[in-house]
């Protein structure tokens, strides 16, 4: 028998790679996408190991997610993630980024991209820029950073209907509110904030904030608090959480505790009790959650930590004319001194904002020696320069922890212009509680910044890694991913976020922000 000639076994051979090769094309699954990531460690949002699936992203969407067993990704950018975490982006339950949002130098959001944010909640604290809809407007016009998600705020709406009165609200006056309230949710809030800590809100009762509560209920809205009491101001914080739960109750509505804490020493190592109450409360079947910055500083304007709620009764000008009134100003100073009691003293209240530059840096206690005079007076007179904001030195390390190991906590910044979390909350989290004190784990500290806050504030479609989710997803180093922001200089950037995408789109590129503003005005889901 005549051998085949090598040229024919050379063409069979070519025949039969080319009908292997062909079939395997034809076997695989061919995606097209704008951005492949691979290689990179995966965390989803929700699993507490990870993977080390790529990720494909088409327009704004999660097109896939996987491991590329029978699948051909053919993309215009590919990532390669290896030592990197892939996370979604994470969501920040409370800031008031509306006040840098709102104006087109500082639109782009970056003291929170840099953190791995790529969505805010606004309008907290009862305080909320009004109308809405002209807020909206703005956003979509303008272009901003970061996604948005908005709240009506209990404070704003009482002064609408109600001035700066500490009078209790008619019920005339109640329903006035409840229209406001109602309209702003169909023009887009998710749900109702208060700050019963602040005027106007802390001239509210209980039933007051009931009955707006139940107004955010029907429309699927969620209420969101700065409790009444985080120290022992008034009620006192086991009351106040005690309220917040009754509101939660009677409105049938979730409760979000904004920036939980134990704050001033006359109720530290109250964290264990507090944690009981809701969980009591949850096991009833109350959908009671809450949000923690990493600090153990909190911060507010030297006004609201240190002046009798009833003295500020009509504004800041109405206070100091009290203030001069001979019968008023012994109880004004007495109050006074037993708040800065209550944040540990006077020597706590570090001085981070402030028209007048010779303040910033020192605490109260510093400049009550400089003007000599007590500390009670010398409140009243750096109050007399203007706007003066607080870093609050109050709380322990032990209730910290214990808040931060609960799975109904939330990672928040409560991001506000002098104080270091407005820049440092995620990365900060990350690195001290996670990376050096082990505290909790990466997957803990991911699913808490990213899916559980998404459930909390009803988000579709977004909190995960997850095919058909949009494509808000962060790519960071876990060796270098850190605060850079402190209380001596608290506008540092972080830094070890490699990239940020934005609904699909590149925000954050090689740790560089890239001028894009890729974020949304979010809608709240319809009731169901």
């Amino acid at each position: 028998m005549k051998k085949p000639s090598k040229t024919f076994l050379k063409f069979g051979i070519v025949i039969y790679f080319t009908s292997f090769f062909l079939q395997s094309c034809a076997e695989k699954k061919i995606i097209e996408a704008d951005i492949l990531i691979e290689n990179g460690t995966v965390y989803n949002g929700t699993s507490n190991n990870p993977s080390k699936n790529s990720i494909a992203i088409k327009d704004d969407t999660i097109i896939y997610i996987g491991d590329k067993e029978g699948v051909e990704i053919i993309a215009s950018k590919v990532i390669d993630a290896t030592g990197f975490i892939v996370s979604p982006g994470f969501i920040d339950p409370h800031t008031h980024a509306d006040r840098d949002l709102n104006k087109k130098e500082t639109s782009h959001n970056k003291p929170f991209l840099f953190q791995g944010v790529t969505t805010v909640v606004v309008g907290n604290d009862g305080n909320s820029f009004f109308p809405l809809d002209t807020f909206k407007t703005l956003y979509k016009t303008q272009g901003i950073g970061t996604n948005v998600i908005p709240m009506v705020g209990h404070g704003t709406v009482r002064k609408l209907v109600m001035g700066k009165s500490d009078e209790k609200a008619t019920k005339e006056e109640i329903e006035k509110m409840q229209y406001v309230v109602q309209e702003e949710i169909k023009s887009g809030a998710f749900g109702l904030s208060t700050g019963l800590f602040y005027a106007p809100g802390s001239y509210s009762n209980t039933e007051e904030v009931v009955a707006l509560a139940k107004t955010a209920a029907e429309n699927n809205g969620i209420y969101d608090t700065h409790l009444r009491d985080e120290s022992s101001y008034t009620v006192g914080l086991l009351s106040a959480i005690q309220e917040a739960i009754q509101i939660g109750r009677e409105a049938k509505i979730p409760v979000h505790i904004s920036h939980i804490k134990c704050l001033g020493v006359d109720v530290w190592n109250k964290s264990e009790a507090i944690v009981a109450m809701i969980e009591e409360a949850r096991k009833e079947g109350l959908d009671i959650t809450a949000n923690q910055y990493p600090y153990d500083a909190s911060a507010t304007g030297l006004l609201a930590a240190v002046i009798p709620r009833w003295a500020e009764s009509g504004g800041k000008d109405s206070l100091f004319i009290r203030y001069e009134n001979p019968e008023l100003t012994d109880k004004i100073l007495t109050g006074i001194k037993k708040n800065l009691a209550r944040r540990g003293g006077a020597e706590k209240l570090l001085i981070v904002k402030s028209d007048n530059e010779e303040f910033i840096g020192k605490n109260v206690l510093e400049l009550s020696k400089m003007m000599s005079v007590a500390p009670e007076v010398a409140v009243m007179k750096i109050l007399k320069s203007g706007y003066i904001r607080v870093a609050s030195f109050n709380m322990t390390k032990e209730d910290i922890h214990t808040f931060m190991k609960q799975d109904w906590v939330v990672t928040g910044s409560d991001g506000n212009t002098g104080h270091p979390r407005k820049y440092g909350s995620f990365p900060r989290k990350f690195h001290k509680y996670v990376t050096q004190e082990k505290i909790i784990d990466t997957a803990q500290f991911i699913n808490n910044s990213t899916s559980k806050t998404a459930e909390i504030f009803k988000l579709e479609k977004r909190g995960k890694l997850e095919e058909g989710y949009y494509a808000d997803i962060i790519i960071f180093d876990p060796k270098s991913f850190k605060d850079k922001a402190d209380y001596t200089d608290a506008f540092q950037l972080s830094e070890g976020l490699v990239y940020s995408f934005v609904n699909g789109k590149p925000t954050i590129e090689n740790g560089t922000y890239n001028n894009e503003l890729n974020g949304r005005v979010l809608e709240k889901q319809p009731p169901q």
